[in-house]
């Protein structure tokens, strides 16, 4: 369903929440008191958003390299087995995003690990596998990486909290310290939906409340969490249409390059990335969108405002989707109070 097509107080608690989520003892009450209704009305509303599957969670996205490492990696596969590589690849723990996409490399997928070498380990028992070579592209420098949508809009948002994620990703990001990894699971699984889940996180972990909203608070200002609200399964609201666009670009301007491409309307992910020997390309966007001619237009706009049309480029369209799901770095460090919890129901 359309974000359109949702009551009006859906489309505010999908589309206002999906960055500075409220860290107040009551985040839904204040989200209550925000959107002229009740906290029952809040719990009761995200409560369904998430049983029907439009929200994944509301909880953090992490800065890249904040808990371990991740690598993009590609593969190119005779159709006939596309399938079953497909299930291969989602059977490997660190994976969580797994796509078609409309190109001879017709197989990406994004692999989390705790370093690089444990990354590149699971690759390569991979390519035992399957017999094939799998294209390696590690990222270098993140200049947009933030899938919080304007649903209602489907570009950059641009409230001042919006401007600071763009500047916080092109600094390193500092890494969760290992004393705070089990309060970093519960952030990666998702807020409780009861009136105080913060005060839920501190009683699994046995810390004091302002001690929990005060490590989140720091996460967010340093940008080891990008973002801190609701994650929204955007294929769900129509946002269906969606093509990655790599540019090979000299290595000596690409930088600013990634900059100008951060800044443009539609832009959702923007960053460098090694090149291999079989693929020469190091600048990276993505562009989400309602329609594929939507896409198409975006994209032809953002590479003119960025002055990039004169460079080597090609656009590879999303196709099936084997595998979505958010980042886990740290689920081995789930307290033991919560390891088999699920989202309270709303009394």
């Amino acid at each position: 369903m359309n974000l359109s097509d949702r009551p009006a107080l859906d489309q505010v608690l999908l589309n206002d929440w999906q960055h500075d989520f409220p860290l107040s003892r009551q985040p839904f009450a204040e989200i209550a008191q925000a959107t002229g209704c009740d906290e029952a009305t809040v719990l009761a509303t995200y409560q369904r958003l998430i049983a029907d599957g439009t929200i994944s969670r509301i909880g953090g996205v992490w800065g890249a390299g904040a808990g371990g490492a991740a690598m993009l990696c590609a593969l190119s596969i005779p159709p006939a087995q596309l399938q079953d590589v497909a299930q291969h690849v989602n059977a490997i723990a660190g994976v969580n995003h797994n796509y078609e996409r409309e190109h001879r490399y017709n197989l990406w997928f994004v692999i989390t690990g705790a370093d690089r070498d444990s990354i590149h380990h699971e690759v390569d028992a991979l390519d035992h596998l399957t017999g094939l070579r799998t294209l390696r592209l590690p990222m270098v420098r993140p200049y947009r990486i933030d899938l919080g949508f304007d649903l209602r809009k489907t570009a950059l948002p641009t409230h001042p909290g919006e401007r600071q994620a763009v500047r916080a990703s092109r600094s390193a990001t500092r890494r969760v310290q290992t004393h705070e990894t089990a309060l970093a699971a519960l952030v990666e699984e998702g807020l409780p939906l009861v009136s105080r889940p913060y005060d839920a996180w501190a009683d699994s972990l046995g810390w004091a409340p302002d001690r929990v909203q005060a490590v989140i608070q720091r996460w967010v200002a340093q940008g080891t969490l990008r973002r801190m609200g609701v994650v929204v399964r955007h294929h769900d609201l129509g946002i269906s249409a969606n093509a990655m666009t790599v540019l090979n670009v000299p290595d000596a301007e690409v930088d600013a390059a990634g900059a100008r491409l951060a800044q443009q309307a539609g832009v959702t992910l923007c960053y460098r990335r090694e090149r291999d020997a079989d693929w020469s390309y190091n600048l990276y966007f993505m562009v989400h969108g309602h329609s594929r001619e939507a896409v198409e237009h975006t994209i032809r706009q953002a590479l003119a405002q960025a002055d990039l049309t004169q460079h080597a480029r090609e656009t590879l369209f999303s196709g099936q989707r084997f595998k979505q799901t958010g980042g886990r770095y740290f689920r081995s460090q789930m307290p033991e109070s919560r390891k088999d919890a699920r989202h309270a129901q709303v009394a």
